[in-house]
């Protein structure tokens, strides 16, 4: 075999890899939808001043775009995220913010940092109330409430304390939740 036709073959198994990795994160849990910078910077300026008094828990943190921007704005940032491949570019997104981290984990399961004050979510309507049961469950173990911006998605029975365009904020303090 040629050494061209071995650079082809490992080019194909390369991208075959890349697509399995993504189509099995879909299987379990929501595929990868990348968020707009200026959208994001209107959430963390206007609907919820972040600065360096926030630790930022993006749950799906997908490319790490959210974290970059936390960060931008002096804030750590925490990122939890099931894909492998997005974890590697996450993390070369946020080389230069030593306080920002980007784990493999279950966006349902995986315990945020104790200075949590802010978590981020682009989640979907099927899957909205059991994520924000999760953060409203890290709330009472950290023993502090948790601000939740959610990208795109209300949370139903909750009212929040401000929308701006797609964005919405609540808070949670661990007490209990009663949904619609």
């Amino acid at each position: 075999m040629s050494p061209l036709m071995i650079v082809i073959a490992c080019a194909i198994a390369l991208g075959l890899a890349f697509i399995f990795i993504f189509l099995c994160t879909v299987l379990v849990g929501a595929p990868y939808v990348p968020s707009n910078g200026g959208e994001i910077e209107n959430a963390l300026t206007k609907l919820y001043k972040i600065g360096k008094k926030d630790l930022l828990v993006d749950l799906g943190s997908g490319d790490g775009v959210v974290l970059k921007h936390a960060c931008q704005h002096g804030a750590k940032a925490f990122g939890i995220e099931i894909n492998s491949f997005l974890i590697w570019i996450s993390r070369w997104r946020l080389r230069k913010f030593p306080g920002a981290k980007v784990v493999l984990g279950n966006i349902y399961t995986t315990k945020f940092p104790e200075e949590t004050t802010v978590a981020y979510v682009f989640g979907d309507s099927r899957d909205i109330k059991a994520i924000v049961r999760h953060i409203n469950h890290e709330s009472k173990r950290i023993g502090h409430p948790i601000r939740i911006i959610s990208n795109a998605f209300e949370i139903p029975g909750m009212k929040p304390e401000k929308a701006y365009r797609a964005h919405f904020l609540y808070k949670v303090d661990g007490s209990e939740i009663k949904f619609k």
